[in-house]
């Protein structure tokens, strides 16, 4: 029995020790991970919020203001925060939906047993793969007053716009901008369907279902999973953006004033790090609201493999 007890007893050592040894590496290996996550962001994340109560100008000690900047940006005579805020649910209230639609709808097209299809897969991810200034100056040739796009649309007798530089069309032309580089969408989207079991669509067809019929049931519940990704990146990307408004206007156009090249002029042009620091926060919790209404949204129309309802 002595001999019986010591053999059970070991395994037992053995088995704590290894687990011990796994939680010892799995931290090891997470330790990189969680030091970036505190040192880029948690630590910058609450270095904003406190900076959005001070009034500060980069080399000066800030001092507290308390709610001043916040009151300042809501309602105070002369801020473009409001100009910004409407440009930004502009750009994207259309863009994303935009960019969701014609996701699957070139998914679904690229999914057919077309001709040269690898051909048309990889034109359609390519421009995804392009540094986004290169996009902007493309783009800023294809749509400048005499470029390529108003030369088409005058074959049809239609006068174009100055795309980027009328305050009321430059907002059109950056969504051009953004639908262009939808590859990314397009390549999940294609990914997901080739996953879908083609026995859902043969017992439907038994059922008779036509197209229309087999899209609604079966592919939009067996999407709404990357559906729901792509939303919420594509409002988080949308609310951000940045890159090709600085390059396309450098801050001098009302009618492309973004949330974050506004916070960026007024941190990095006017040295306000307070102002700009409450915008920042102001932004964030709007995105958070808003990625949490979708996430509440989304539990009546995601579905996902394996749930039981």
């Amino acid at each position: 029995m002595g001999t019986m007890t010591r053999s059970g007893r070991a395994p037992t050592r053995r088995t704590m020790s290894n687990r011990t040894r796994e939680t010892v590496a799995f931290y090891l290996f997470m330790l990189p991970w969680i030091v970036g996550i505190l040192a880029l962001y948690a630590v910058p994340l609450v270095a904003s919020v406190v900076l959005s109560f001070t009034d500060w100008d980069l080399f000066q000690p800030p001092q507290w203001v308390g709610l001043r900047n916040y009151s300042s940006l809501l309602t105070g005579e002369g801020s473009n925060f409001w100009l910004a805020l409407r440009n930004t649910a502009y750009y994207a209230a259309i863009l994303v939906p935009v960019n969701l639609a014609l996701s699957i709808g070139f998914a679904l097209l690229l999914n057919k047993p077309i001709v040269l299809r690898r051909w048309f897969r990889t034109a359609f991810y390519l421009p995804s793969t392009i540094p986004i200034v290169a996009v902007v100056m493309l783009w800023s040739w294809l749509l400048a007053p005499s470029g390529i796009v108003n030369s088409l649309l005058g074959t049809v007798g239609v006068d174009g716009p100055a795309w980027l530089v009328d305050p009321a069309r430059v907002k059109d032309g950056l969504i051009i901008m953004g639908v262009w580089q939808l590859g990314g969408g397009v390549v999940l989207f294609l990914a997901a369907l080739q996953a879908i079991p083609r026995y859902l669509y043969e017992a439907t067809m038994l059922d008779g279902a036509g197209p229309w019929r087999q899209f609604r049931s079966i592919t939009v519940p067996m999407l709404s999973p990357i559906i729901l990704f792509n939303l919420i990146n594509g409002i988080i990307g949308a609310l951000q953006v940045f890159t090709q408004v600085y390059v396309v206007t450098q801050g001098h156009n009302a009618g492309a004033l973004m949330l974050v090249p506004f916070l960026y002029e007024n941190a990095f042009e006017f040295n306000k790090m307070g102002y700009a620091s409450a915008i920042a926060v102001l932004l964030f919790v709007m995105i958070m609201l808003l990625t949490l209404v979708v996430l509440r949204w989304s539990r009546r129309w995601v579905h996902y493999e394996g749930e039981v309802s």
